[in-house]
């Protein structure tokens, strides 16, 4: 998973793998979203991100398989 961030046009790009595109939908003016032959997710792009998202108070935290 790799998170990009482009200032100059307040674009947030959050690859997920790097499976082959095949489709891609626009779930709002905002956000596209890009996905492989079996529907998986592949991509998510926010256009004007700051107003969608706090990208100032992003932090990303990696949690273990807990043990019960």
């Amino acid at each position: 998973m790799k998170i990009t961030y482009f200032k100059d046009t307040d674009t947030l790009l959050v690859n997920f793998n790097n499976n082959e595109i095949t489709d891609t939908r626009d779930l709002n003016e905002n956000v596209l979203i890009e996905t492989d032959k079996n529907g998986n997710l592949v991509s998510m792009t926010i256009e004007h991100a700051q107003q969608q998202v706090e990208i100032a108070n992003f932090s990303f935290n990696h949690v273990e398989k807990q043990v019960g």
